[in-house]
């Protein structure tokens, strides 16, 4: 399985919706935590990237 490059900016979609209903988040921080902003409702968080890695559902990369 290839893996994904994933940089800050890019739109990663996860598997489980935040409980605002949006499944789509922004990346603001890229490292061995990820800091996610919630495209519905701006809510930021700091994830593993092993679990960002194992969720992700989709990929957009910014232009």
């Amino acid at each position: 399985m290839e893996r994904l490059q994933y940089d800050v900016g890019d739109i990663v979609k996860l598997k489980k919706p935040h409980p605002c209903g949006s499944q789509e988040w922004e990346i603001l921080r890229v490292g061995a935590d990820f800091r996610l902003r919630c495209l519905g409702c701006g809510h930021q968080v700091m994830v593993s990237r092993k679990l960002v890695e194992k969720n992700t559902r989709g990929l957009t990369k910014k232009e």
